[in-house]
This record gives structure tokens, C-alpha cells and sequence, in this order.
């Protein structure tokens, strides 16, 4: 009972308290490009969390048989292997089964690539040292995290673009300012745990 309790705890410290897209702006790209519509941001919410998920799951195993061989050095590389071909996997199958999806998420979709939260927590997994059931309730939360923040952040976007706002805060700069709006309000979560 208490390792459920702590794994809930790990994804509630890694979805809302420490919320890698509002406290280290990561994965940002996205977050501003694909969170226009609330549809297209919540297929790239769950495209993300997918891949977190799939690479923390994969990479964590991989680390150990590196750092067995005396190799760990090599980390990062082998990563970001592992990440781009779960992308193209991912790719391919929203592609078959979503092409309105696939098509909102344009050029989007092959940046989860080079998403530096996706990298961000496979990397932080294996440099905090954390076992395998630590590291997926940090993916999971983390990308549950994403796609929770990338969806409330489209909402208050819908709404922003339908405002009277001042020419000079229109798009991106309006963007930024909510963005930093909700890093504050995600700060009112700290103690939580």
C-alpha cells in the first residue's frame, strides 16, 4: 500500500508541482505552436505523454546494460535514438488512424524529436538515479503534466484571441504573459508534498 501511495504521490509532484512545461519552460515550442485549438492541443498532449512514457519505459533499461558495459557516457545519443524512432512509430500510426490529427499537428509532430521534455525526463531519470518504478511515475505525471497545462493554456488562448486586447499583446506576447501567469498560479501547488 504504501508503494501505490508514493508512485501517486511521484506523479502528482511531477504533474503539478513541478510541472517541467510551467517551472523549466520545457517542451515550449509546442506548447505555443499546437495550443490554438483545443483539439489539436490535446492530440499533441497525448502524443507527447506517449512518448514520455514509451521512452522513460525503454530508456531506463537501455541506461542500465550502458552503464553495465561501462558506457553510460553514451546516454544522451542513444536517447535521442530511442526518441526519434518512437516519434516516427507515433507519426505513422496518427497518420493512419487521424488525419485530421495529423494534419492539425503538422510540422509539430516531428518536433516531439527534439522536444527537450521528452529528452528532459528520460535524461532526469537516470541522473537522479531513480529506480524503474520512480522513473515511469515521473513520465507519467510529467506527461500527464503536459497535456494538462498544453490544454488549459488552448483554452485561455480561444479566449484571448476573442478579447479586445492591445494590438502591441496580441498573439505570441499575450501568450507569454498567460504562460507566466499560470507558472505563478502552478506555484501556488508547492508544500502540496
Amino acid at each position: 500500500m504504501g508503494y501505490i501511495i508514493t508512485f501517486l504521490l511521484a506523479i502528482i509532484n511531477a504533474m503539478l508541482i513541478n510541472n517541467v512545461t510551467l517551472s523549466r519552460f520545457y517542451g515550449i515550442c509546442p506548447f505555443l505552436g499546437v495550443s490554438k485549438k483545443t483539439s489539436s492541443a490535446l492530440g499533441m498532449g497525448v502524443a507527447v505523454t506517449l512518448v514520455i512514457i514509451l521512452a522513460s519505459a525503454i530508456c531506463w533499461p537501455i541506461y542500465q546494460l550502458l552503464k553495465l558495459a561501462g558506457i553510460q557516457f553514451m546516454d544522451t545519443i542513444t536517447y535521442i535514438l530511442v526518441i526519434a524512432s518512437l516519434v516516427q512509430l507515433i507519426e505513422m500510426i496518427i497518420k493512419k488512424y487521424s488525419p485530421s490529427l495529423y494534419k492539425a499537428l503538422g510540422v509539430y509532430l516531428p518536433l516531439i524529436t527534439t522536444n527537450c521534455a521528452v529528452l528532459g525526463v528520460a535524461q532526469g531519470n537516470t541522473d537522479q538515479g531513480l529506480s524503474f518504478g520512480s522513473s515511469m511515475a515521473n513520465a507519467i505525471g510529467t506527461g500527464v503534466g503536459f497535456a494538462l497545462v498544453i490544454f488549459i493554456f488552448s483554452a485561455i488562448r480561444y479566449r484571448l484571441d476573442a478579447s479586445n486586447a492591445p494590438k502591441a499583446f496580441k498573439g505570441i506576447p499575450i501568450a507569454l504573459i498567460t504562460a507566466a501567469l499560470m507558472a505563478m498560479a502552478f506555484l501556488g501547488f508547492s508544500g502540496m508534498i
